[in-house]
């Protein structure tokens, strides 16, 4: 167990006497002053008093009482003592325990009689239960001075200087210069769920509500073309069709339906290059039927359509057979009608990159599409408030939002949310970041403000785990600070 020791040669400096009539603490000497939290937690002060300066009374006596003191004067500990008497007082008290079978200073660590003008000392050695408030404290010598029939000659009190230093570990969370993007490449992904009538691949746009859906596919390609911050570099189509039929045959109508979604939107949208789009086909969409099945849990017998779906193996027609054959029919009718429906679908995906800007239009755009930005533009439009400022913090979070699994972005969003003590809203932005070691150190760092020195030691090794040695370092000074700290 490390021990925190302060080793010292102490020259007291005594407070006046309450009485006035001795001041011998000021005569008084503490040298090798050593003030240690042991492996028993217990707060152990040795140290040797000089007695060489000191000359006192025949008739008196001075009983030292050393205390701890917190930093704050509120709260306080006093030690054993030990006492030094004057040649007349020393056999007064020897005869006086001698012949009562007493002990006039009970628990006194040590008792000397001083021979004034010789060189003396002794040796203190003594422990109390270590106390949290100890820290940042000072230790204190009180004197009680008693004279003839034990009256009250004076009292007076030193100090022998502070003990327990704060602890300030200095943890390592760095705030993450962001990298610029040459290029700024950005993606938008979207599903076109048309209704198309059996066995036939024309789009229709006065079928059911194929209307609507082609609006809205329509609307999100021209917003991207008519932007002119925007330049878009591919659209790309993707078929999916749900199981019934042969596997086969829907491959062939996911090609189909995809080929004529893409031609559709070519002949609609005459200002995009018809080479920017790219067409593919999934054919049956098993993975998206299971996501339906889960969506609707009032589904009789769920899980074993869950189980048909998990174990299905290459040969997708059988799967599908053992679907149609759940009992009641009635089960499968409802796939056919409600879930199958949903994975009938074309994906498409932008594809376009986005101009640079200023920071002066960074201030703008971040207050509305902080995503056509770079994590490295959101950092000089939050650098350009100034660090620490409300417009700073609400710049690197909002960026945050806008890249929530990117280190750097969710890294120095959750450093500022933490330095302006908004730790509740950092926690919860890392809980859901990617579990990365930067991210899961900074999450450390953010438990310990909060004062959760468990979850952050957890969090600090997982960080270690994870390939973060920073996270070690941190994770060892917290453990000592815990250790400092335990009582």
């Amino acid at each position: 167990m490390k021990k925190y020791i302060i080793s010292l040669v102490f020259v007291l400096a005594a407070g006046i006497p309450v009485w006035g009539q001795t001041s011998y603490l000021s005569e008084i000497k503490i040298v090798d002053r050593e003030v240690a939290k042991t492996a028993d937690r217990q707060a152990r002060v040795k140290m040797t008093v000089s007695l060489d300066e000191l000359d006192i009374k025949n008739q008196h006596s001075l009983c030292v009482v050393p205390v701890i003191l917190s930093a704050d004067g509120t709260q306080e500990q006093e030690l054993p003592s030990f006492v030094v008497n004057g040649k007349v007082r020393d056999k007064v008290q020897q005869r006086t325990e001698a012949f009562e079978h007493t002990d006039l200073h009970p628990g006194a660590v040590a008792k000397v009689r001083r021979k004034n003008g010789t060189s003396q000392s002794l040796n203190y050695d003594a422990s109390v239960p270590f106390k949290r408030w100890m820290i940042g404290g000072n230790l204190q010598l009180r004197g009680y001075v008693t004279g003839c029939a034990q009256c009250n000659d004076g009292d007076e009190t030193a100090t022998t200087g502070d003990i327990f230093p704060p602890m300030t570990p200095a943890y390592y969370s760095p705030l993450i210069q962001p990298k610029e993007e040459i290029v700024k490449r950005r993606s938008e992904t979207r599903s076109a769920r048309l209704q198309f009538r059996q066995d036939s691949h024309r789009i229709d746009p006065r079928y059911k509500n194929n209307r609507a859906e082609l609006d809205t596919v329509r609307n999100s390609i021209a917003l991207v073309e008519g932007n002119n911050d925007l330049a878009i570099t591919g659209i790309y189509v993707t078929g999916y069709a749900s199981p019934e039929g042969t596997f086969d045959y829907n491959m062939k109508l996911s090609e189909r339906r995809a080929k004529a979604f893409t031609e559709y939107m070519k002949d609609e949208l005459k200002g995009v290059d018809p080479k920017l789009y790219h067409v593919d086909w999934k054919g049956e969409d098993w993975v998206g039927l299971r996501e339906e099945v889960v969506k609707h849990p009032d589904l009789l017998k769920s899980e074993e359509v869950l189980a048909i779906i998990d174990n299905c193996g290459d040969d997708k027609d059988a799967c599908e057979e053992q679907l149609k054959a759940l009992v009641p029919p009635e089960i499968y009718q409802r796939l056919l009608n409600e879930l199958y429906p949903a994975v009938r679908r074309n994906e498409y995906r932008i594809e376009y990159n986005v101009r640079h800007f200023t920071v002066a239009e960074g201030r703008e755009m971040i207050k509305t599409h902080p995503e056509l930005m770079s994590v490295s533009e959101i950092q000089q439009v939050a650098d350009s408030y100034g660090k620490g400022s409300p417009e700073y913090v609400d710049c690197l979070l909002r960026g945050a939002q806008a890249y929530p699994k990117d280190v750097t972005a969710v890294n120095n969003a959750a450093l500022a949310l933490m330095e302006a003590n908004r730790t509740g809203e950092a926690i919860r932005l890392l809980d859901n970041a990617p579990a990365e070691g930067e991210l899961l150190n900074m999450k450390g760092v953010v438990y310990i403000k909060a004062g959760e020195l468990e979850k952050a030691a957890q969090a600090f090794s997982e960080a270690q785990a994870k390939g973060y040695p920073q996270a070690g370092e941190n994770l060892s000074q917290l453990k000592q600070y815990m250790e400092y700290m335990a009582e």
